[in-house]
């Protein structure tokens, strides 16, 4: 598969890292000396210094011989022009396009027609707010996915000492868990990613990638000592794109909210487009303004600010002042250990978000969505199992998968399986299948061909 990405920043670079260690053919395009070089000293793919958007460089870059178009810049119009021409000069290549102003979304669903044809349109903050609204739903949560149209839910959670389970083996879970539909797909133990064994034990410290059916996701978060019940207070710092459009969304689900916002004329904006959220003018590291506010009574503090250091130090701020959870936007993926190092593992990134959707339409097989982890170690697929797959048919226990993937769910019709090794797959079953990232390549080989192939 080759694949042009245009645009060498955090997104275009941890594409072309996870795309370059699937023996992907990966060509990135960047004006940017500085972030070309930085692609290629660390990655093994090609570059080409030049503007995306320039028909003769993306010809040099082969466009006509290309699988996909990625436009990943940080400039909306620089995306959109290097789509429509990629689209003259190589119509059946598939166009993926970063856009975040608002003015080009409102038109995004002609730009998918003809003469544009631009297949899917990444919308970094919308994909945001779905993981922030995903994060609240689910109390006690670092990490939440959702499959099957929410049908099946992927947790991460860290184990406490009050949890009960830990210190047992994995294999005893299932006297704890009694029939619910529970499934331990990973644990993250000092930094390291366990594909977990029966014999595997629990404990504290752990972060845990679970699997659990909607319905049984109450009781699951109580077994591993984590609270069930909703949030209802929630307080959010910064009232930029992203604050706005997640307070819209807490109305609509009427969470009692407040806004903090330090420029005064934003605030005005923001009056006029919300009905119930309490606005005020301020600034979100003030700590007497949230004394004021009741900071230590507050459910949950969303710090979403355009600066990642201000939104670090607030969440601590509020965290040592009482706040039960805290969600802090991120953008660097560097600062991701770090934060988590000193106890923030709640976090929101639009560029992971918008790397999750091109996930999706940059696998092979019939896949539907795709999550990756923030560590960037694993991935999470969602696919419809083929005909033509040897996944299909027989027993888990007797089908020679990748080292480093599990089926974790099988949803059939209105059903949902939690798979154990008698469990059979059969065609047109979405599969749900957790992966470490070397164990990819095979994976996509698994979803297309028979296994024999590998």
């Amino acid at each position: 598969m080759k694949i042009i990405i245009v645009g060498a920043g955090e997104v275009g670079f941890h594409t072309a890292s996870r795309l370059s260690l699937e023996d992907k053919d990966v060509i990135v395009i960047e004006k940017n000396a500085d972030a070309l070089r930085r692609i290629s000293e660390n990655l093994d793919v090609q570059t080409i210094e030049g503007c995306g958007s320039s028909p003769a460089i993306l010809e040099q870059a082969g466009i006509k011989g290309a699988d996909i178009l990625l436009a990943v810049t940080n400039s909306d119009e620089t995306n959109l022009v290097a789509s429509l021409f990629a689209n003259i000069l190589s119509p059946a290549t598939i166009k993926l396009t970063r856009i975040r102003g608002e003015e080009y979304l409102m038109y995004q669903d002609a730009l998918k027609h003809d003469p544009y044809r631009i297949d899917v349109m990444i919308n970094p903050g919308a994909e945001a707010v779905k993981t922030v609204e995903r994060l609240l739903q689910v109390p006690g949560a670092v990490d939440v996915g959702e499959f099957a149209d929410g049908r099946i839910k992927l947790i991460g959670v860290r184990l406490g000492g009050s949890c009960s389970v830990c210190g047992i083996r994995l294999i005893d879970l299932v006297h704890r868990t009694g029939d619910k539909k529970i499934l331990v797909a990973a644990i993250i133990r000092n930094e390291k990613l366990i594909i977990p064994s029966g014999e595997d034990h629990l404990l504290k410290g752990d972060l845990i990638y679970f699997v659990s059916g909607e319905n049984e996701l109450k009781e699951a978060l109580k077994i591993f000592g984590k609270r069930a019940e909703p949030f209802n207070h929630v307080l959010l710092v910064g009232g930029g794109n992203l604050g706005l459009k997640l307070a819209q969304a807490l109305e609509r689900l009427s969470i009692h909210t407040k806004l903090i916002e330090k420029d005064p004329d934003r605030c005005r904006e923001l009056v006029e487009h919300l009905d119930k959220v309490v606005v005020l003018q301020g600034d979100g590291s003030d700590q007497r303004l949230l004394q004021e506010e009741n900071i230590q009574d507050m459910d949950v503090v969303a710090t979403l600010t355009g600066d990642e250091e201000t939104n670090i130090l607030i969440s601590l701020l509020a965290k040592r002042m009482g706040a039960l959870k805290t969600v802090t936007r991120i953008s660097k993926f560097s600062y991701f250990p770090l934060v988590s190092a000193i106890g923030l593992e709640h976090i929101v990134s639009p560029r992971l978000a918008a790397i999750n959707t091109i996930l999706q339409h940059v696998r092979r097989g019939k896949v539907l969505s795709a999550m990756a982890l923030k560590g960037e170690e694993a991935e999470v697929l969602e696919a419809v199992a083929l005909e033509t797959s040897d996944i299909v048919g027989k027993p888990l226990r007797q089908i020679q998968f990748p080292r480093g993937a599990l089926v974790v769910a099988i949803i059939r019709g209105d059903e949902v399986i939690i798979p154990t090794g008698d469990s059979v797959i059969v065609p047109q079953d979405r599969t749900i299948i957790f992966s470490t990232r070397q164990a990819i390549p095979q994976v996509e080989k698994a979803l297309m061909v028979k296994l024999e192939y590998f």
